[in-house]
């Protein structure tokens, strides 16, 4: 059985996250999609935001899950029994910096294997800061996120207060 982690911050989890796991879903047995909980960050949306936006997205696939971590993603993977990670490249800079992680990550779990997926096109240039900052300034995020989740990621960013 083939188990991947896909992780991220998901801050807010965008069409390029989604695209990246409606894919992924379909290359392993398991799919973990991991939240990143950084207490040194300051997002815009809660870590149990990110995870309900992500569980509502995953319902229909029996072979996805949605959970959170702390600390170094090898140690997460052998925590999970992972045999790889799945990270999204938009473009070369992307590339450079998760080709470092990966080999990083490599010295640290040889096993552990990661596997770069592009997304489709219309997301490649794609991120959750321009995300945020579109939204924060009371930009339309159409297209940019889920339709099921674009009112309540809208109204969260042009409203960032406390989390919910």
């Amino acid at each position: 059985m083939l188990k991947a982690i896909y992780p991220g911050s998901f801050d807010p989890v965008t069409m390029g996250h989604w695209d990246l796991i409606q894919r992924a879903e379909k290359l392993v047995d398991h799919l973990v999609v991991a939240v990143l909980h950084n207490p040194a960050k300051h997002p815009a949306f809660s870590v149990a935001e990110r995870v309900d936006f992500l569980r509502e997205l995953v319902k229909p696939y029996d072979n996805v899950v949605v959970t959170t971590f702390h600390g170094l993603l090898v140690d997460f993977a052998k925590e999970q029994e992972a045999q790889c990670i799945i990270r999204g490249v938009r473009a070369f800079s992307d590339f450079e910096y998760e080709f470092q992680m990966a080999l990083m990550n490599r010295k640290l779990h040889p096993d552990l294997e990661t596997v770069f997926l592009m997304p489709k096109e219309e997301f490649s240039e794609l991120s959750s800061r321009m995300v945020r900052e579109v939204g924060m300034m009371g930009g339309d995020i159409t297209g940019f996120v889920p339709e099921s989740l674009r009112e309540r990621i809208a109204a969260r960013l042009r409203n960032p207060g406390n989390y919910a």
